[in-house]
């Protein structure tokens, strides 16, 4: 059976050349990069090269990015880190501003906050998936010191205007107040622009097997006079604010897919587009009542969720793989979830377009074939689960 993979947006195959890379450093250059010796020094080398690789993707220092195990490692030591250095300078309980539509890894996190005392504000969204910067803005408090949105959703794509929330954040600190902005950019590096200097934040995160590189290493960058209290309590490494022999392979492997993102941008986000508007317009001209979801504009090129009205995502999705195409009904961290998809309510849709929502989302080896292909089987595929509602019966009857 031929295999389609859509789930690029849950993670992603290691590139060839990535692997390539990293080799050496599985086998003949295994040295502990915080060693002196020749083959200390020698994977020491490697770690900055990639630390450069990593930090010219987000137009960032090299001295400002932080190797972590992935996303929600640096997530926590953003959110966490900041409010654990702030909290020991202040006597009030310190406020958070956030989205409603976060990932797990940083609504978890704040969530878990609240437990000692922090504020939380969880901001909506509109009917397109975008947080209003009017409404972040109208949110600050005296207390607020930490403003976290991502850069974009991993469900819908919808790309936030964290640039504009950023200018906010540096008119409110002219004025004296001290805010700093941590943006979730998991889903939003290697699929589009991003340029730490340009949206002005002060955090951002970061994952490699979301751009081709092995599960388990990812990044957090810090601005330069951005105190966070450590998580990881060890060593000396990564200049005392993530303990831990460095995982040299993982590291080396991360510098080079973001080099490859680097170099293959444009033509990546093109293509990646018109296979994303193929699909939806065949969609569109194949099955009826159908409702997309997220913005049409403001969006990643490689995600595409549309909500199937009389079905469940995922009796849509089993079938779908059975005939050898993997999608998902949401974020691959919350499967196994029986709840309709928070991202797809908040968009103020009712529990039978968010029990419906599928997530297509493509990556560097899909092709106009394997769109043309999901076109031949999803329309029969959502005819019959349709058939076996009774309700959906009744209403084309």
């Amino acid at each position: 059976m031929r295999r389609i993979y859509l789930d690029n947006s849950a993670t992603t195959p290691v590139d060839p050349e990535v692997v390539e890379a990293m080799l050496p450093y599985l086998t003949s250059k295994f040295g502990n990069a915080s060693s002196i010796h020749f083959f200390g020094q020698e994977t020491k080398a490697a770690v900055d090269k990639a630390r450069h690789q990593v930090a010219a993707l987000m137009n960032a220092r090299p001295n400002e990015i932080v190797f972590t195990s992935g996303g929600t490692e640096s997530n926590n030591l953003a959110i966490r880190g900041l409010i654990q250095a702030q909290s020991q300078r202040s006597t009030q309980p310190l406020h958070i501003i956030t989205s409603t539509i976060e990932h797990s890894a940083v609504k978890n996190v704040c969530e878990d906050l609240e437990k000692s005392g922090v504020e939380v504000t969880y901001l909506p969204v509109n009917e397109n998936g975008l947080v209003q910067v009017d409404d972040v803005k109208n949110a600050v408090r005296e207390n607020t010191v930490l403003i976290s949105i991502m850069s974009a959703n991993n469900e819908i794509g919808t790309i936030q205007p964290v640039t504009e929330i950023g200018r906010l954040v540096r008119e409110l600190r002219k004025d004296g107040r001290k805010i700093w902005l941590h943006t979730d950019a998991v889903q939003a590096v290697g699929k589009m622009s991003v340029d730490v200097e340009e949206i002005g934040c002060d955090l951002l995160s970061m994952s490699g097997h979301k751009i081709y590189a092995p599960k388990g290493i990812g990044a957090l960058y810090i601005r330069r006079g951005t105190r966070l209290h450590t998580q990881n309590i060890g060593g000396r490494q990564e200049r005392g604010i993530r303990g831990g022999t460095e995982p040299v392979s993982q590291i080396v492997a991360l510098g080079k897919a973001c080099e490859i993102a680097k170099d293959s941008l444009d033509e990546s986000t093109q293509r990646l587009g018109q296979l994303r508007d193929r699909l939806e317009q065949g969609i569109a001209e194949s099955i009826h009542d159908i409702v997309p979801n997220g913005d049409r504009t403001s969006r990643l090129p490689n995600i595409s969720n549309i909500s199937f009205r009389a079905i469940e995502g995922e009796g849509l999705l089993i079938n779908l793989d059975m005939q050898g195409v993997a999608v998902s009904t949401g974020s691959a961290c919350s499967s196994g979830s029986l709840e309709p998809s928070p991202v797809i309510r908040a968009l103020g849709r009712d529990d039978e377009l968010a029990r419906g929502a599928i997530r297509f989302s493509f990556g560097k080896d899909n092709t106009a074939e394997d769109v043309d292909r999901v076109l031949e089987i999803l329309p029969k595929a959502v005819e019959n689960l349709r058939n076996l509602s009774p309700k959906f019966r009744q209403a084309t009857k």
